[in-house]
């Protein structure tokens, strides 16, 4: 009786010591999320929203505090992320899909897909085509035959490269058969204030960025597989038949780099999406227009899956 006593102590002792410095009383002080874009765009101002409720004692009991590392659609700071993010669990990012997956597809970034453990979801804001409120282009119709009498002329804005909207404007050439001239911008708030000064012909935005501004651009269409709660009047492109399906759709969540400890990542992977649906949040996302999808770990990471593989079949085509 002795022996198996000692024997089920040491056990204990063994599993006690292997518990990662920290990670029992994990968080005992802020977060940092780093959110790979400007101040003021979709994903930063989202961002601050979900992470609101953080330190209320029923989530984190300790606040996120946003810290913006912004360039290269995202790249900049996702490579910071691997770099030097740590594995403690003191530093997430708020992940962007497309932008992540296609970032590590087209350019020799430092991360892939794989480099993260998605935690969860907030929200999934489409792409939509928008042109100056005074534009004589008044529907896709019109668009797509101004583009075909005059290629290349066209010009149509994005966040950047490789994000969400420059994903938005290869599937729109490639659906219509045109050729177009895209412009990366430092990102959506400069995207969006270049098309309503009319510095670009056009753009494709957030939907979340195109509803609060709905008042100075004009809205043509959405890149997603329907219309929208917030814009039932927009038609998507599939209705007027372009081929073009979700896979601009912005996915936006929250994200570890991997090698943080598993019981981390599930005791974070518990409180995120509880977090992402409090009244608060909800109300506030709903008022600023930004469209919530509420994602938990095992669906995020096959929507991590799936995108990748869609996205991987787009930018294998040879661009017209």
């Amino acid at each position: 009786m002795r022996t198996l006593f000692l024997s089920i102590f040491a056990l204990l002792c063994c599993a006690l010591f292997t518990i990662p410095a920290g990670a029992a009383d994990w968080p005992d002080a802020p977060i940092s999320l780093i959110v790979c874009y400007t101040p003021g765009g979709a994903t930063d101002f989202q961002a601050r929203i979900v992470s609101m409720p953080a330190g209320g004692e029923k989530y984190f009991g300790q606040p996120i505090v946003i810290v913006n590392k912004p360039g290269a659609g995202g790249m900049t700071g996702w490579n910071w992320m691997i770099e030097r993010g740590g594995m403690d669990g003191y530093t997430m990012t708020a992940y962007n899909m497309p932008h992540l997956a296609a970032q590590s597809i087209v350019n020799k970034a430092k991360f892939t897909v794989e480099s993260f453990e998605p935690l969860a979801n907030w929200g999934a804001d489409p792409a939509v085509l928008i042109v100056p409120a005074d534009s004589p282009i008044t529907s896709v119709k019109e668009y797509v035959d101004y583009a075909k009498a005059n290629p290349a002329k066209l010009t149509v804005n994005g966040a950047g490269l490789y994000v969400g909207h420059h994903i938005a404007a290869l599937q729109l050439e490639q659906a219509a058969g045109v050729k177009l001239t895209y412009i990366p911008e430092k990102g959506g708030t400069d995207a969006f204030q270049n098309v309503y000064a009319g510095t670009v012909m056009s753009g494709f935005n957030n939907l979340a960025d195109a509803y609060r501004g709905k008042e100075r651009v004009r809205i043509l269409a959405i890149a997603d597989l329907n219309r929208h709660e917030f814009l039932p009047d927009v038609p998507t492109f599939k209705e007027l038949g372009y081929d073009i399906d979700d896979t601009s759709v912005n996915y936006r969540g929250f994200a570890f780099a991997k090698g943080v400890p598993q019981n981390i990542i599930d005791k974070a992977a518990a409180i995120v999406p509880a977090m992402f649906t409090d009244p608060m949040v909800t109300a506030k996302m709903k008022e600023s227009g930004s469209p919530v999808k509420v994602l938990n770990r095992e669906e995020a990471k096959k929507m991590f899956a799936s995108q990748k593989e869609k996205l991987e079949k787009l930018l294998s085509k040879p661009a017209k």
